[in-house]
Formats: C-alpha cells, structure tokens, sequence
C-alpha cells in the first residue's frame, strides 16, 4: 500500500471508537444534541418567541410550537439572507444552499450556518471516508484524486455579503485544506454556471488525472463518464482511471445505475458507498458495502423527530423520538438543525432497517408518490419494480418519469412511464408486464387496484429518445448541480410538458 493511502486510512480510523460509542447510544446522543441546540438559540429572536430558556426536555420543547415546513419558515430565512443576525440562529449566517426540491421552478434557500458546515456537512464527509476505509482496509484511494462533480455558486441578490448556490457549491467554497489538495477539478472549473461548457473543460482536465474516487449525483456522473470514454475512444472508464476504486453517490436511488456503472466500470476493485446528504444536513452514511441500509448518525448537531407517513394528513400527527420508531414503519423526517430550522419537515420519507443500530432505508419524498387512485405508489415501489423489468427483459433505464392516466371517456386509469433507455427491451410489452407484476408485489394497495383491470389498466411504457430528459432539464434551466428528473408525480404537468418538448 503507498504510504499516503496508509497515513490517510489511518487518520480516518480513529474515529471508529467514537462513532462506535455516538451510535450505541444514539437515543441519549439524540436528546443531548437537542440540549445544546436550545440552549445555544436561547437568546436569538426565535429563542426568545418560544422562551427556550424554559425548555427543559423534549415534551416542552415539541409543544412550544407546531412543525414548520419551509413556507412558514421563509420569513425568517429572507431576512437572515438580507444580513439580519440572531434570528433563527446566533450570529450572521452568510451561506444559503439553493434547493429545488425536484425541478420545480421556485427554489428554497436553506440557511448553512458554520456550525453546520463543520459539526455536520464536513464531518459527515469524513465518516464517510471512516466507514469506507473501516470496510477496505488495503485502499490505496487516497493516492490519487477525487473528482467532484458539484454544482455553481453567485452572489446573493439579497447582500452582498451573502451568498447562495447547490449545496456542493457551498461546500467547495468552504472546504478545508487538505480536501481541496486531492480533488479534482479546479475551484474555477467545478463552480461555473454554464453547465455543458463545464462539462467540456471538468473533461479535459480531469482526464489527464490519476482518479481514485468519484463522487456526485449518477445521472452527471454518467454524462461525464461518457464523454470521457469518447475522448480515449473506449467504451471501458477503466481504460481511463484504471485506479478508480470508489464511487460515492446520493440524492436519487443507485438502483436504475448499477449495472451501468458495473457496465463502464471493470476494475474489480470498485466499491459504491451511500451517502444521505441534503442542503438541511448530512443525514446517513452507508456504514458496510455488503449493507445497502444506511447508518443515522446521531450525533451532527440534527435532532430528529418522526411522523408515521400513515399519518401526514392529520390536523396534529403524533411525532416520535428515534428511541420510539421501529423498524419496517415508514416515517416522515423532521429535523432541528444548528442553522435555525426549528422542527422543520424535511419531505422524505425513511423506513428502518433495524433500531440496534438506527439503520434505514430512504423510501421517497411526502410529495413524490402516484395515488390518483388509491394506489399509493412511491419511489421505493417504482425503484425496485423498474430493477426487476431491466433484470427480466435484459434492459438497461438511464431515466423515467411517471404519472397517473386519468379516467375518461377515451382512457382507461392507469400509469404512463416515459423511459429513456440505455438499452431498449426487445418487447416493450414484455417490459410493462414484469413492472406491473413487481409493483403488484411490492404494494397491496396498486394490486387491489390493478385486480383484474378494473380500477387501474396495465402500465403504458413509451421508449424516449436518447436525451430526452437531458434537453427537459435544459430547457429548464436545470442543469448540474443537485437538480434531478421527477420520478413520480401525482399529476400530469411534468409528463406532458417533455412530451410536448418531443414534439416540438
């Protein structure tokens, strides 16, 4: 093993005992970091509205005020972001992470305090690289570079001492020292807008590189990879870094992308690592490559509640402790964060795994799901049902959208699903056929719905156009970055506008 991969692993190593010990106790962990949370926001103007001085445990704090989401929030936060210090969190905050949630054309701006920054972003960052060297001791990862594949940064309109972009803009603008010496590529590259011009030059650069790791969301990784590949006149990205070891990847399901990355990844070495990373924090880390389930980390400055997504319609659900949940409930996210977002519903959804250690899965968005009809459809369904059709028809998805047919006189109910297929099926029937059957298995509500056709009809698949999806985020605006396709929606703006994109 070279020298600095060892030097590295062991530095990463040593936070094994404490993150064993946070974890352990994550429940006790969980209501101390509420504690110093109350404490510390004691006299800021939310403080003082809810007389946190008062609070003394977790029943005081949960009836001081209702849960927020971020239209009550908004305010507060635009008045922060206009140089207002003490409002929601001590001191000035002057970085916003710009959120788009899905592709909607109105964007949040999540306040990033430096608390944040360091006790979660960053430190969830090197976990990260803790639980990965824990699970691949002989790495020699750290002898070459990582390519970052973030997003773009510019001054916020509001002060111009503030400043907002994608939340890895944020992150490379204030990343430590010793991180920015193995990445790749260049700050002045990696932060421009103009996305496809930065694809251009991030290529030229970084193919010149020894790359080790990856990390970024896989829909731009892929476009990367591919251009790339085209470059060096190989359709193998081992022929390119034949070092590459690592691919870190989050924000939407791995599951449509693995066999394509195993398919322009030879190299046998390859790990891929988890990570649950938002603009509101860093959430969870995938803590052993044979476990797709993700690790709560329990101790980031977060402090968690949950609501049965059973229950999200309720006038006042009942919120529970991570002491509380159990495992195979779905729940709702809600988090208190060191940048002021009080009791702030996140809009994911998680499932756990296990509670001895708090490990989960993600299974979507509280707004990203089809139930037009009483089916209830969300991501985790549509994930593991397009798996199994791309398995069963020897297929290959790059993207897919999906919404309801409404019932009417010349349709039947039903879901149409546009894809855009790496590699097409040989029947596109055939394909529709094994999806309808693994959602019917994954999901008693869709199969009532689906019994003999009398509610839903069978899916209707249409086979897209290479980059159908790319120009849709194009025309959009939304290219690079965190920006990602829909995957679900319970209506049919989304499906119709790229159709009509197709048509021009």
């Amino acid at each position: 093993m070279a020298v600095l991969s060892t030097m590295m692993g062991w530095y990463f190593r040593k936070r094994v005992a404490f993150l064993e010990t946070a974890i352990k106790n994550a429940a006790e962990v969980q209501l101390d970091v509420l504690k110093r949370l109350v404490n510390d926001a004691k006299d800021t103007e939310w403080g003082k509205t809810y007389d946190f001085k008062s609070i003394d445990n977790y029943q005081d704090f949960k009836n001081r005020f209702p849960i927020q989401d971020y239209e009550t929030l908004k305010p507060y936060i635009e008045r922060v972001m206009e140089g207002a210090a003490n409002v929601l969190w001590p001191g000035e905050i002057v970085w916003f992470a710009k959120s788009s949630g899905t592709t909607n054309d109105k964007s949040k701006f999540i306040p990033v305090s430096y608390e944040t920054l360091e006790e979660c972003h960053f430190q969830g960052g090197k976990d990260v690289l803790t639980y990965y060297c824990l699970n691949a001791p002989d790495t020699e990862v750290f002898d070459g570079k990582s390519l970052l594949i973030g997003g773009s940064h510019k001054i916020n309109s509001f002060n111009e001492n503030s400043f907002y972009g994608d939340l890895s803009a944020v992150l490379m603008n204030n990343m430590p020292t010793w991180a920015n010496l193995l990445k790749t590529p260049d700050k002045s590259i990696a932060l421009m807008d103009d996305w496809e011009l930065k694809l251009e030059k991030m290529a030229t650069q970084v193919v010149q590189e020894n790359v080790t790791s990856i990390s970024g969301v896989p829909t731009w990784t892929i476009v990367l990879m591919e251009k790339l590949m085209a470059m060096k006149g190989t359709n193998n990205i081992s022929d390119v870094w034949p070092n590459l070891q690592l691919y870190i990847h989050g924000g939407v399901s791995f599951t449509p992308y693995r066999e394509l990355f195993k398919n322009m990844i030879s190299n046998s070495n390859m790990k891929y690592l988890e990570t649950y990373n938002a603009s509101e924090g860093f959430f969870g880390i995938q803590s052993d490559l044979n476990d797709t389930a993700l690790q709560l980390m329990p101790d980031y400055g977060i402090f968690f509640e949950f609501i049965k997504a059973s229950d999200l319609d309720l006038e006042h659900p009942d919120t529970y402790l991570l002491g509380e949940v159990e495992a195979g409930v779905n729940y709702a996210v809600i988090i208190s964060n060191s940048s002021g977002l009080w009791r702030y519903q996140l809009g994911d959804t998680i499932c756990f795994s296990s509670t001895n250690p708090y490990k989960f899965h993600i299974t979507g968005r509280t707004k990203l799901f089809i139930n037009a009809f009483g089916e209830e459809v969300v991501i985790e369904n549509a994930e593991k049902a397009i798996a199994h059709a791309c398995q069963v028809t020897d297929s290959k998805v790059r993207e897919y959208t999906a919404a309801p047919i409404y019932l009417d006189k010349e349709d039947h109910a039903g879901h149409e699903w546009l894809i855009e297929f790496e590699t097409e099926p040989i029947s596109i029937s055939d394909f529709a056929a094994a999806l309808d059957s693994k959602l019917k298995e994954v999901n008693s509500d869709y199969e009532a719905k689906r019994h003999k056709d009398i509610a839903l009809k069978m899916p209707r698949i249409q086979s897209m156009p290479n980059n159908t999806f790319y120009n849709w985020l194009k025309n959009k605006g939304k290219l690079g970055g965190q920006n990602k396709v829909p995957r679900l929606s319970n209506n049919r703006e989304i499906l119709e506008e790229i159709l009509r994109g197709q048509r021009g």
